[in-house]
């Protein structure tokens, strides 16, 4: 795929992360993602992306999230490996699936005796947006979308946060049909937080670290 109108230029060199460095951006971006998810199925909202398709599933289903995350990212890892290399396919995998892990083990470490609708919404989007932006700085995905705005925005400049929000306010269009409409607009709010946060943070040239 080839993107018109933009232009290489030689880049300053840079401190590429450390082994142990990228291991613990993987990790923290992971457990920071899984909490905002759990928050998000308390309040049974809805996110974007492949999470938001998990979410989605879980409540018409009844099945678990981390399930239904593992499964649903299953056909983005051929892409991830054909566009972006086996690296990036393989730390994708490795952040899907503590993504998973964690989702499953903070549902029985954290517990919400009261849960605002409107602060689950801010804070749970903020955290998956935060968790976000630490996996895209050490060029790791959540799968799905992700692998595709992170190829679009590495090739073309195109801002993943932008191409995603896109994308999110279609899988909340479609939600629609399962959501109570109020849930359904804080799902809406929630989803440009997280994107915003992508879109303001992570633009090309800004962050310069490397892996």
């Amino acid at each position: 795929m080839r993107c018109l109108g933009k232009t290489a230029i030689d880049a300053p060199p840079v401190d590429r992360h450390r082994l142990y460095e990228d291991v613990l951006a993987i990790v923290t971006g992971a457990l920071v993602v899984s909490l905002g998810v759990v928050i998000y199925s308390k309040a049974v909202l809805l996110t974007g992306s492949t999470a938001g398709l998990a979410l989605l599933l879980q409540y018409v289903t009844g099945s678990s999230f981390w399930l239904m995350f593992s499964l649903v990212n299953l056909p983005f890892y051929l892409l991830a490996i054909k566009r972006l290399g086996w690296v990036f396919a393989f730390r994708t995998f490795v952040a899907v699936s503590l993504v998973s892990l964690f989702s499953r083990l903070t549902a029985g470490w954290v517990e919400f005796a009261r849960l605002d609708p409107v602060y689950a919404t801010i804070a749970g989007g903020a955290l998956m947006g935060m968790g976000l932006l630490i996996l895209f700085r050490h060029r790791t995905g959540l799968g799905g979308i992700n692998i595709v705005a992170i190829y679009l925005q590495e090739r073309c400049g195109i801002r993943a946060g932008y191409f995603q929000l896109a994308v999110d306010l279609a899988i909340l269009t479609a939600a629609a049909f399962v959501l109570p409409p109020a849930n359904l607009a804080l799902s809406i709010i929630g989803a440009t937080v997280v994107n915003l946060m992508l879109a303001i943070n992570h633009k090309p040239g800004r962050y310069v670290g490397v892996t």
